[in-house]
């Protein structure tokens, strides 16, 4: 089955910023575009309001996909676009349509400042759920945000793309998080900035005094546990320029400040089945809180 790039859009100014990025990746990928509209059902007693009536479910379920789906088409000409409307509890609809999907993309309401994202409940349900790639775009992102500045430093899309942006964790270097990181890149002709984080071992870090030679020797073990992850993918991959950050402290820190020049952020998830239900990473979700950069979170074993 073709598979596509789906966007679930409700009709906010985020969800439209995740279609607009939506189409741009489509194009990249040379697959087709669908907007996916989950349509919530209400009670009875909600239902029979004037404000809820037959002319406003038909608004919702039919004309906001179908408008913007036109503009879509306009705006981003030789990308196929199709909508659909499903019905049900929007994180489990859209966790079902990403099924189908090379991977799922939703709108992010920002903040700003230190307060960083206001994911929501949906979004960060979706994630957990998702057994493919799921990408989170902020309201006010745009096409040149991913770009470098022109020569006058002006926003312009029409320049290259900022590096893509890993956050890697060596002890479980998964071989699907990798590769969507690379391959991203490479669709985007430009480089790749791997960041790990690294803290001493709890022996190390407690009880004993400060030796800057042992210091020295667990980040260059650690840098060299690096190389040894990427190595093979710098094979797989020669065309994409690589760099590699081993950065003492939080692995969260350091790539929400590496996103600041990044036309994309790649954190994974580990799939873990519990009675509790699906988890996000600290450090996952710690990105996606406080990176203005897209964020693309890739469900790994």
């Amino acid at each position: 089955m073709l598979r596509t790039i789906t966007v679930g859009l409700d009709g906010s100014r985020e969800s439209r910023a995740a279609a607009e990025w939506a189409a741009r990746e489509a194009k990249l990928r040379d697959l087709p575009l669908k907007i996916v509209h989950v349509w919530e059902p209400v009670p009875e007693p909600m239902a029979q309001a004037p404000l809820l009536g037959a002319e406003t479910h038909q608004h919702w379920t039919e004309r906001v996909p179908r408008e913007a789906a036109e503009g879509l088409r306009l705006r981003h000409p030789g990308v196929e676009v199709c909508t659909e409307q499903v019905s049900g509890h929007p994180a489990d609809a859209l966790a079902e349509a990403a099924k189908s999907a090379e991977l799922l993309v939703l709108g992010s309401r920002g903040l700003g400042g230190l307060g960083g994202f206001m994911v929501g409940s949906v979004g960060l349900s979706a994630i957990a759920q998702a057994d493919r790639p799921v990408v989170l775009v902020r309201a006010l992102e745009v096409a040149a945000d991913e770009h470098e500045p022109d020569p006058v430093g002006v926003p312009s899309a029409a320049t290259p793309f900022l590096p893509v942006v890993l956050g890697l964790d060596v002890e479980h270097p998964d071989e699907t998080l990798i590769e969507f990181a690379f391959d991203a890149a490479r669709r985007r002709a430009t480089s790749l900035r791997i960041v790990h984080g690294w803290n001493p071992p709890p022996y190390y870090a407690y009880g004993t005094p400060a030796d800057p030679a042992l210091h020295e020797a667990l980040a260059l073990a650690d840098a060299e546990a690096l190389a040894d992850a990427v190595r093979p993918w710098r094979r797989k991959f020669p065309d994409v320029a690589v760099v590699e950050e081993s950065r003492y402290g939080s692995a969260a820190v350091h790539v929400v400040d590496a996103a600041r020049e990044a036309s994309l952020v790649v954190v994974g998830r580990r799939i873990r089945r519990s009675p509790s239900g699906a988890h996000i990473g600290h450090v996952t979700h710690a990105v996606l809180h406080h990176c203005a950069a897209p964020v693309a979170v890739v469900p790994h074993g």
